[in-house]
């Protein structure tokens, strides 16, 4: 039913900070920018991943789950509607905006909105090709990163996923985060190892983080000393993690969440795969940057979502 992670859009308060970042320190295509400042932002053939709207959350707005055929969008709509989830049909002003075929809305448990569509437009006659020239990201038929947002009760929202979704559980990892215990669910659409994962963390934002997985290590180490140099908080350093073995690095965003930058994530088979349950979140590294302790102070003073 559902393929890929399709695209994500996040509000923000200073597009200016973001067009800079994402091009300059990311490596982003921006594809388009409307009159309003709205950013549409590329890493593949398709014409965005991320669409940031200048509404002010600094958190995000919308998932877009990408569906290969009609027969799969109405097969996903009947399968939300009988499990009693209210949905709602995009206007053809909505679907431009989107540059979809089609698509349509619903709530998760948390009030998240997300987006099931067809037919996102690709400029196929525009390659992706990044400012700062860097080999490229693993997007294409993985589709987008992956997300880590913070929920309000995690049973509710990974049967939500499962059951009604249809996601398929990667893995679990339980983990202490600045004295918090902090149990995390991972969910796979495709061969990517998550494409979301779910967590109570107290946060202000739902958005803990998004990922992008480079092609190759050298545009991981060449981007972490880009971003020493530049003077960016770095979240956590170089490290690679248990459950998908990514070798990768976090650094906080104009929005104050964070993004992931990695390589090597492992993928699913799903004839073999075994779910398991890890106790740490990484093999060796991402000790925390000096920015991760001003999180931390931020988030204890926040209830969980």
């Amino acid at each position: 039913m559902i393929s890929q992670f399709g695209y994500l859009g996040i509000g923000v308060k200073d597009t200016k900070a973001w067009e800079d970042f994402a091009a300059n320190i990311l490596g982003l295509e921006i594809s388009e920018k409307l009159a309003d400042g709205t950013l549409y932002l590329r890493q593949d053939e398709y014409h965005h991943r991320f669409v940031l709207e200048p509404t002010g959350e600094d958190d995000i707005k919308y998932c877009g789950w990408m569906v290969p055929t009609l027969d799969d969008y109405n097969e996903a709509q009947a399968r939300l509607q009988a499990a009693g989830v209210t949905v709602e049909e995009g206007t053809p002003e909505e679907c431009i905006h989107r540059k979809v075929r089609r698509f349509f809305a619903f709530e998760d448990p948390n009030g998240l909105r997300m987006e099931i569509f067809y037919g996102l437009h690709v400029l196929a006659a525009q390659p992706f090709h990044s400012p700062r020239q860097i080999s490229g990201f693993e997007a294409g038929n993985l589709g987008f990163g992956h997300i880590v947002i913070s929920v309000k009760d995690v049973e509710e929202t990974e049967r939500f996923y499962r059951d009604v979704l249809g996601f398929k559980v990667s893995d679990y990892i339980d983990f202490t985060m600045g004295g918090t215990e902090i149990s995390a669910s991972f969910f796979h659409v495709n061969a990517r190892h998550h494409s979301i994962a779910i967590a109570a963390i107290p946060s202000a934002q739902r958005l803990n983080h998004f990922m992008l997985q480079a092609k190759t290590i050298d545009d991981v180490g060449l981007t972490y000393d880009l971003v020493k140099s530049k003077g960016i908080e770095i979240m956590s350093q170089l490290g690679r993690h248990s459950n998908d073995q990514m070798l990768s690095f976090y650094m906080f965003t104009p929005s104050n969440f964070a993004v992931e930058f990695g390589w090597g994530g492992r993928e699913i088979d799903d004839n073999v795969w075994v779910v398991q349950r890890h106790n740490v979140a990484s093999i060796w590294g991402h000790e925390f940057g000096p920015g991760m302790a001003r999180m931390m102070e931020q988030e204890a003073e926040a209830p969980a979502r």
